[in-house]
This record gives C-alpha cells, structure tokens and sequence, in this order.
C-alpha cells in the first residue's frame, strides 16, 4: 500500500467506534478541557494500536484476532453499565468527569486498529504513516463525537448520565451484531 490516499478512507471507518463512543460520552457533558483531552487521548491509542499492528501483526493476529470485536465490544458495555448504575444509584445527574470515567476507554476500542495495522503491514504499509494518518482521523472524529454529544445533551433535559450510558451500551450491542 503506497498510497496516502488509500489510507485516509479506511483510516475514517476505523474511527467510526470511537466517534459513536465520543457522542455517547459527550452526553455526559464534560468540559472543554476533557472533551480536548479525551480526543488527544483517543488519538495516541488509535495511532499507537496500528503502528504496534504493523510491526507484529501476524504474531498477535493468530491468537486473539477472532475475538477482538467483542473484546472491545464487551469492554464498552461494562464501561456503559457502570454508567448506568451511577445514574441509578444519584438522584442528579453525576459528575462524569474523572478522568479514568473518560479517558480509560479508548484502549479497547483501539483493538481494531491493532488488527487492522497488522492487514496493512502485510500489504506494505509504512508503520509511521498508518499511526499518524489513524491517529489524526480519529483526533478528528472524537472530538466531533464528544462536541455533538455534548451539544445533543444541552438542548434534551433528560438524565444525561443516564441517556450516556445507555447509547453506549446501544453502541456496544450494535458491535456485537455487527461483528
């Protein structure tokens, strides 16, 4: 794979779990400052997983690339179920602002660019440019997620705790079927 061009697209449709996640948890309404954060940091886990892909691909896709989906699949739900338990358990909505509630969720759902630099190492692709062009979409993508979640829970009055976490665990059923 030679082309730069060739890889922005599949880049963006690697970012797409990220970017239905981000909407969930930008419900949540979290400031300015971790809406940057969490898209800074769901960024180098997108770059760093297909660079790491890339280098040892075949090695790890051999042993756990069937399950990598639902891995990611199930991480979200748990993470979706705890806020959903929060808000049950509040009588306001809570303040999902820590920074573990936010910024811990991008690891799992980073499984699929693991798997994915793998496919582009064996094609060619250079390890560098795969991370930073996975890494920039998904900076990108985040950030718009986490901005029209937030956006989406000013003008609903609803429990945006609550409402968080079930898109999320909508989202982690949907990559259930999906896979």
């Amino acid at each position: 794979m030679n082309s730069l061009f060739a890889l922005i697209p599949i880049a963006f449709v690697l970012t797409l779990d990220n970017f239905q996640s981000s909407i969930g948890l930008g419900t949540t309404k979290p400031p300015w400052r971790r809406i940057v954060q969490a898209a800074i940091v769901f960024s180098a886990c997108d770059a760093l997983a297909p660079l790491i892909g890339v280098w040892a691909g075949n090695f790890f896709s051999r042993f756990i690339g069937p399950v990598a989906e639902y891995a990611g699949a199930a991480a979200l739900g748990a993470y979706a179920l705890y806020l959903v338990a929060h808000a049950m358990r509040t009588e306001e909505a809570g303040d999902l602002d820590h920074p573990l509630a936010i910024l811990g969720m991008p690891l799992p759902l980073s499984l699929d660019n693991l798997f994915a630099g793998a496919s582009l190492g064996v094609v060619g692709a250079s390890a560098v440019t795969v991370a930073v062009v996975c890494g920039c979409a998904t900076l990108i993508m985040s950030a718009v997620g986490l901005t029209l979640g937030r956006l989406a829970a000013s003008k609903v009055r609803i429990r945006t705790d609550l409402f968080g976490g079930l898109v999320l665990l909508g989202m982690a059923v949907l990559m259930v079927v999906q896979s």
